[in-house]
Formats: structure tokens, C-alpha cells, sequence
């Protein structure tokens, strides 16, 4: 949870909720002997994988026999490095000769909640080429913010999430995106 300051003084909690990071073992994994040796896993050959659970840090992972190894579930990049690390470990427990490298965190997913109510169809109105609101399929406008990669969910409610490649692109998606909101804002009648 990071407060993003504003020129109003206005503090803002973003919650990260998800923090998704790839990591490679440098070599073949039998998924066979770690879901029989593995603690916490579901080996699904039908897909060619073997998902494996940590419970502190409490993240999930896709393992591949290929070495590529996907993690989700962290609320920071350190717990996700961490529970990599971890996950890497329990891999060497198990037999395998795994060096962690390449590691990197792929996709970061907040929420955060404005202090007020939003009209979506101006918002949407105002920022036509960018934005984006179809009710009939979701109830939120999507907004792209392209120099930062990052993609923003408004809600009518004033609650917002916030999907970008690292956290610290996701506070600046959430600082750059306030002031187009406050000119929106429902006025309370």
C-alpha cells in the first residue's frame, strides 16, 4: 500500500491485489517427479504443467517442464521475488539442478477507491479517443495510458483498478488519471 499525494492534499491507498513474475530454472523439470515428490501441487498433464502453491508468501505457480516458471498472487515485487526464490529452492530440494535467473515482474494489478462518485459518459466524453465505456458489456470505462503501458478500469462508483508492468507505473497511472476524475466527479444533490 503506497499514499499517492496529491496537489490537493488529497491521499489516496492504492492496494496492490496481484503482482505476476516469470522466472526461468535453467534447466529440463521432470513434472512427473514434482508432482509426486512436490509439496502443494497439482500436476495436470493434459495441459503440460504443474501448478504450486507457497503459503508464505501466499503466491501460485504455473511450472513448465521447459523451465519457465509463472508466479501469481504476490501484493509486492519483493514477496514475488521472494516467493520465486522460494519456489526455486523447493525445487532443488526436490532434485533438480535450478539456478534462478531472468527474473521479472510481468504485470501489476491495484485498486484504489476516489473519495467521490464519477459520471462515466462525460469522462468517456472528454476523453474520447483514449477512453472507452460500453455498459451493454462492462460496467466500467477502460482508459489507456500508452507511455506508461498501463490500463485503467473506472467504475461509477469512483473505485478504479489499475493494471500495469510495475508498481511504480501503476502510482504514476493512478496520479496522472485523478485530475481527469475530479473533473467528472457526481455532485452529491
Amino acid at each position: 500500500m503506497e499514499p499517492v499525494e496529491q496537489s490537493n492534499d488529497v491521499a489516496l491507498d492504492i492496494i496492490i491485489t496481484n503482482v505476476v513474475s516469470v522466472f526461468r530454472t535453467r534447466c529440463h523439470l521432470n513434472l512427473r517427479t514434482i508432482g509426486l515428490e512436490g509439496n502443494n501441487v497439482i500436476y495436470k498433464p493434459e495441459v503440460g504443467k504443474v501448478l504450486m502453491k507457497l503459503r508464505k508468501p501466499r503466491i501460485t505457480a504455473s511450472i513448465w517442464s521447459s523451465g519457465k516458471i509463472i508466479c501469481t498472487g504476490a501484493t509486492s515485487e519483493d514477496e514475488a521475488k521472494l516467493g520465486a526464490r522460494r519456489l526455486a529452492r523447493c525445487l532443488q530440494k526436490i532434485g533438480f539442478k535450478v539456478r534462478f535467473s531472468d527474473f521479472k515482474v510481468v504485470n501489476v494489478l491495484a485498486v484504489c477507491s476516489m473519495p467521490f462518485q464519477i459520471r462515466l459518459i462525460e469522462f468517456t466524453k472528454n476523453n474520447r479517443p483514449i477512453a472507452s465505456y460500453e455498459p451493454e458489456i462492462h460496467p466500467a470505462a477502460s482508459y489507456r495510458i500508452k507511455n506508461l503501458r498501463a490500463t485503467v478500469q473506472v467504475f461509477s462508483t469512483g473505485n478504479i483498478t489499475v493494471t500495469g508492468p510495475n508498481v511504480q507505473n501503476v502510482a504514476l497511472a493512478v496520479e496522472y488519471i485523478y485530475p481527469l476524475l475530479l473533473e467528472c466527479q457526481k455532485t452529491l444533490v
